[in-house]
């Protein structure tokens, strides 16, 4: 890997963001942060956490901006990231293939990619083009203690 997209490269992008890896979060049910399957890392939908405390509660469009939406996607796929360092190691990964985001969203709200973008760009600012996946970003009604935001990732590892 070069630099800026895995080994001494995700620690030096991540200090560059002012960001440091939270702790693993700690399951809410019956299930485990990551698992890994051959060559590929899934991570359990992460929700916007920072210290044990959900930081962004609420319907996107009403009650939430989007743009406070997208703060606690980012912050969910630094949680996953945590995730994934905490089962194989960052320095494993190859690159993130596939980024699933949920949005508790109001009726008629349809900005959903916008808000998933927060973590979609983090993957990038870390990884460079290694943090470049696919994606989907879906609209729900409720998600988890009310939160706005959930992401779960699959990053390729060696």
């Amino acid at each position: 890997m070069t630099e800026g997209r895995g080994a001494t490269g995700w620690r030096a992008n991540l200090d560059r963001l002012g960001l440091t890896l939270p702790p693993v979060a700690t399951p809410l049910a019956s299930y485990t942060p990551a698992v890994r399957a051959g060559a590929l890392v899934y991570t359990s939908g992460q929700l916007p956490l920072a210290d044990g405390d959900l930081v962004v509660t609420g319907a996107v469009g009403a009650e939430v901006t989007p743009e406070a939406a997208a703060e606690g996607a980012r912050l969910c796929a630094l949680n996953a990231l945590s995730a994934v360092h905490g089962l194989v190691g960052l320095d494993a990964v190859v690159r993130i293939v596939k980024v699933v985001g949920f949005v508790a969203s109001a009726p008629g709200f349809t900005g959903q990619p916008a808000v998933i973008n927060g973590a979609s760009d983090l993957l990038g600012a870390v990884f460079g083009p290694a943090g470049v996946h696919a994606r989907s970003a879906v609209g729900v009604a409720e998600l988890p203690l009310g939160a706005s935001v959930e992401v779960e990732l699959i990053a390729e590892v060696r």
